[in-house]
């Protein structure tokens, strides 16, 4: 008898035993489907054997493999037994991190498709006249329009959002554009690099073939993606497949239409978790293949087989959403680092701010430190700072007298404003003038943020939305005050005081829709726009040329937390959005409304020096033992009643000290403490700390914490191990 291991994709650690029918070819890294108690589950071979610890007759038949995925090559398996390991996670969870959805949706192929389409006269004229407003499809077909020869080309059309390539089949079938023949691709769009980045793409190239590891430190509008572009064609040429991660998924729009005016003649995939289940399958497909020569993704892209993969790039490497904060807790840089040295290829990590753990890394020699320190565009300087107060006479709905006569002066000139508050809504709370009420969500520690056009009271951390009252609950008193501000309550007052402006409103509550977010950059892009207000949405990555004011509301929140990466992640944040200023010939300024402008944070702001103000924070973290010099582990627990957590944590810490004191002694376990917010959606949540200098111990010890874990009988308590956690919950 066959016997196949297969990792499922259940909380379970280990592998689950079948036998292998006659006639279904099982191998390592095929992808079958088999009975799991009462459910059919989607699982991966990982083993093949003659023999069982289960007894033959006790043993189900794997149900049968699926042809439509190819199976995952051996480095995807190797890849995922070393992130189960690290991060304590179930290797049936991790695996399935690497497969495509399956069964959902049809898969879209481009077999066939021409080289290019060109806009028919019929098209022309039915279309002029049938958009009723600005839109994107308007939009698109006034770029047809102004093409040459009223011609886009395959990659042009490819690099489009998901809407816009349905409208394209759409007129294609009204026989609104047809497929142009005899039309030569684009030649690439060949950048002229400055010395900077050419000492950095050759450092990269003279890389291939081996594991190299590169900080690639540049100043923001220096042409990081110029020097990730170049490499990656130079990769290509060398016959390597090329693998580009991105923080977000809204940045994979722009940087699909860069990718295409650089490297046509290629082609690119785009991977992440929004795209329609049957393109995020073919996609895998042509990555896994070979068929793509380049593959741009989210941290999930990290999994993506990649049988020539010859250089990972990694930008904005120091941004948290690499790091996957529910299921399988990885961290999509660290992994693709990980990756890179398994398969032997280089990996540049891209930042203007990169974190201190690449920074030390960068220090100790143990990365290439690579620097861009000018812009790359040749007039563009990095843009004037200045801090003003908010509480200066003159502050208009929390926006001070200077910011105001900035934006009147860049109106009066038909330049762009950027408004930046981390926050969306109207104001984060609600007070009664009377009693001091404040609303609060009664199923989370944490008030309800005022979001006054729904005339709603929402909860950000559960979803609870209540109607807004019309006097305080508890005296009944009608003065309700919104306090703070939020992206809501800065458009209306921007919206009274410059009527004639058009302004938008950029954050998760107005980007919803499929779509939105690729639209307003298209809007900011074409110049009908003139003031952004928005969230860290828009602090990375956008290049505005004729953006030259930004303006920065609330920043000094931050510098209350209780979070020990807050001000790094400030800072970060700081840079980034100040970085879209002035990114053109047109010179830029900074306005930072802060009660504090001596502090660190906002001195290296003004001075564009973000090592010295890593030095600071380098000195804080060694002082108190935190990361990058020391390793931690959190273990986070919730359950509807606070005994019952506390008391499951006690003896998890309790359990972890006992190991500690015999073979594991450095390791440490704090005593169990309230997270950050104690209760979230009715569930009370709490969580202890593993902290070790040296990550070996640490490795070492968690597998025999998490077994006695466990083991704890009678818990009605959910819990999670976070290795390498951004912060405390």
């Amino acid at each position: 008898m066959t016997v196949a291991r297969i990792a499922l994709p259940v909380a379970a650690d280990g592998t689950f035993d079948y036998w292998v029918p006659a006639g279904i070819a099982a191998t390592p890294g095929a992808i079958v489907r088999v009975r799991l108690a009462r459910r059919t589950l989607t699982g991966v071979v990982v083993d093949i054997g003659a023999t069982s610890e289960v007894a033959a007759d006790r043993l189900h038949p794997i149900g049968e493999v699926l042809a439509e995925i190819p199976p995952l090559p051996a480095d995807i398996l190797e890849l995922a037994r070393f992130v189960s390991g690290y991060y304590q996670e179930p290797l049936g969870r991790v695996l399935a991190q690497a497969l495509p959805p399956i069964g959902a949706g049809a898969d879209r192929t481009a077999a066939g498709a021409p080289s290019a389409l060109r806009l028919t006269e019929s098209g022309r004229v039915a279309l002029a006249g049938s958009f009723a407003r600005e839109s994107q499809a308007r939009r698109l077909f006034e770029r047809w329009e102004r093409a040459p020869g009223c011609v886009l080309h395959a990659a042009e059309i490819a690099a489009l959002p998901a809407p816009l390539r349905r409208t394209v089949r759409a007129w294609r079938d009204e026989d609104f554009v047809e497929a142009a023949i005899d039309v030569p691709a684009p030649g690439p769009d060949r950048v002229v690099l400055n010395p900077d980045q050419r000492a950095a793409v050759d450092a990269i190239g003279a890389a291939h073939g081996a594991f190299a590891p590169f900080l690639l430190q540049g100043v923001t509008g220096s042409g990081k993606t110029d020097v990730y572009l170049e490499a990656a064609r130079a990769c290509i040429a060398k016959g390597g497949q090329a693998l580009l991660l991105v923080p977000e998924i809204n940045l994979t729009p722009q940087f699909a239409q860069r990718i295409a005016d650089a490297l046509p003649g290629h082609r690119a995939v785009t991977l992440h978790s929004r795209l329609a289940a049957g393109e995020r399958r073919r996609n895998w497909r042509l990555a896994a293949s070979g068929d793509a020569d380049l593959v741009l993704g989210t941290r999930l892209a990290a999994f993506a087989p990649m049988p020539r993969l010859g250089l990972i790039v990694i930008d904005e490497e120091h941004d948290p959403s690499f790091k996957q904060q529910d299921g399988v807790r990885y961290h999509g840089r660290d992994v693709a680092v990980w990756r890179a040295r398994q398969r032997g290829t280089p990996v540049v990590l891209g930042s203007a701010t990169p974190s201190l753990e690449s920074l030390l890394q960068a220090q100790r020699g143990r990365y290439r430190w690579l620097r861009l320190t000018e812009r790359a565009v040749a007039p563009a300087r990095l843009p004037a700072c200045r801090f003003v107060s908010d509480k200066a006479p003159g502050t208009m709905e929390g926006i001070s007298a200077p910011l105001v006569a900035a934006i009147e002066a860049r109106l009066a000139c038909g330049e762009q404003s950027l408004l930046f508050v981390n926050r969306r809504g109207f104001a984060p709370s609600l007070l009664c003038a009377g009693c001091g009420w404040q609303a609060a969500c009664h199923r989370c520690s944490a008030r309800l943020v005022v979001h006054r056009d729904d005339r709603l009271l929402r909860c950000h951390h559960c979803g609870h939305a209540e109607r807004l009252p019309r006097a305080c609950p508890d005296c009944g008193n009608v003065d309700l005050l919104p306090l703070g501000h939020g992206t809501q309550r800065l458009e209306r007052a921007l919206l009274d005081r410059f009527p004639a402006a058009r302004i938008a409103r950029v954050d998760r509550d107005s980007t919803q829709r499929k779509g939105a977010f690729a639209g307003l950059r298209e809007q900011v892009e074409a110049g009908s726009l003139d003031i952004l207000v928005g969230t860290q949405m828009l602090a990375k990555g956008h290049d505005f040329p004729r953006l030259t004011l930004v303006g920065v509301v609330g920043a000094d929140n931050a510098l209350f937390s209780a979070d020990f990466r807050a001000t790094e992640r400030l800072a970060a944040l700081l840079f980034q959005v100040a970085g879209r200023a002035g990114r053109a010939a047109l010179p830029g300024e900074v306005i930072v409304q802060t009660d504090f402008p001596a502090h660190a944070v906002y001195r290296a702001l003004a001075a564009q020096d973000y090592e010295s103000f890593a030095a600071t924070l380098f000195a804080e973290r060694r002082a108190a033992g935190l990361p990058p010099f020391a390793h931690l582990a959190l273990l986070a627990a919730e359950a509807p009643r606070r005994a019952t957590v506390d008391a499951f944590l006690a003896t998890a810490h309790e359990l972890g000290r006992s190991l500690t004191r015999t073979a594991h002694r450095a390791v440490e376990v704090f005593p169990p403490v309230p997270a950050a917010l104690a209760r979230r959606a009715g569930v009370e949540r709490a969580q202890v700390i593993a902290q070790s200098e040296d990550r070996g111990a640490l490795q070492r010890f968690l597998p025999l914490w998490r077994g006695a874990i466990a083991a704890i009988p009678g818990r009605q308590v959910r819990w999670s191990l976070d290795v390498d956690p951004l912060g405390f919950a």
